[in-house]
């Protein structure tokens, strides 16, 4: 399906020696700020007290949010579960304070304004278990970060592969830098969103290393930078339709998912946008400057043995 149709190839590989440059200039500042401020952990990762409360009608969660906050904790976290009359609070560490001693001002601070609701549950989560949770999602992005490799090598060619990954690693640091950067909540949907985004930007890469291949058999007069922009170029109505509508969807959960929604959008939002150029201007680049060329994806066709020799 194809809303519109290019005549001509676009050159994108003539510029990607600068934009390449900008994305190196973009990767070193993330990891700096990685390295510097680190990121903003939320309560799942750093422990803190989860309380479950009950209401008997839906629950006003922004009420709740201003009730809550007004009692000047650190951070708080509030969301519906279950039910929208359930609601899950979670309040990061007090030094001096208690889990019970919590549960008791919250509670205290919700019958005030609201008699009727119910404390159906309190637990403590410790830092060890906020330790373990970021060590199981490290290894879970780097788990997913092999698999992409062992799947582009065998589909492809290591070249392929190669550039994929590091397209992908782009994405992925650019997103925890903008987090590390504006110390925004880090927790685990937006683990998950980063997660998403590595098999949405492999995804299109796929589709692009797909097209160049497609095109090294049908334009043999082509060159490797030609055979690029051509796959490309052939690639944008397609680009547009897929990743228009799924930004479209993003940006909805972003302005009124509200808050539980809010990073989880935000990091997707960013991984889509950079994916699109990673795919186009960091992997097939890098493709290319490994010395992609025909032979590697067509493999020539083997002589049978014993075949009679062709007549002078």
């Amino acid at each position: 399906m194809e809303f519109f149709r290019i005549k001509g190839d676009i050159p994108f590989m003539r510029h990607a020696l600068v934009l390449n440059a900008i994305s190196v200039a973009l990767f070193v500042a993330a990891v700096a700020f990685l390295a510097i401020r680190g990121l903003h952990f939320s309560i799942e990762f750093t422990g803190g007290t989860v309380m479950e409360v009950a209401y008997p009608q839906a629950a006003d969660l922004t009420k709740i949010r201003e009730t809550v906050g007004g009692l000047k904790f650190d951070e708080v976290q509030v969301q519906n579960f279950g039910t929208s009359r359930d609601v899950m609070i979670r309040l990061s560490l007090a030094k001096g304070t208690t889990s019970a001693q919590q549960s008791e001002t919250v509670m205290s601070a919700l019958k005030a304004v609201d008699p009727a609701v119910e404390l159906r549950r309190v637990e403590f989560v410790g830092p060890q278990v906020g330790k373990e949770l970021a060590t199981d999602g490290a290894l879970a992005l780097l788990m997913v970060i092999v698999g992409i490799m062992i799947y582009l090598a065998f589909r492809f060619e290591w070249k392929f592969s190669v550039a994929a990954i590091v397209a992908n690693l782009h994405d992925v640091i650019i997103i925890l830098g903008f987090f590390a950067a504006f110390q925004w909540e880090f927790s685990l949907s937006v683990l998950a969103a980063v997660l998403a985004v590595l098999g949405y930007s492999v995804n299109e890469s796929v589709v692009i290393f797909d097209r160049i291949r497609e095109t090294f058999r049908g334009k043999r007069k082509m060159d490797t930078v030609q055979v690029i922009d051509h796959a490309i170029t052939s690639t944008i109505s397609r680009t547009m339709i897929t990743h228009g509508s799924t930004l479209m969807m993003v940006l909805a959960m972003l302005f009124f998912g509200g808050p539980t929604l809010h990073y989880f959008a935000l990091a997707l939002a960013i991984g889509i946008c950079f994916g699109i150029y990673s795919s186009v201007f960091v992997a097939a680049a890098i493709a290319m400057w490994l010395g992609v060329k025909r032979e590697d994806l067509i493999k020539p066709i083997k002589k049978k043995e014993g075949a009679e020799a062709e007549l002078p």
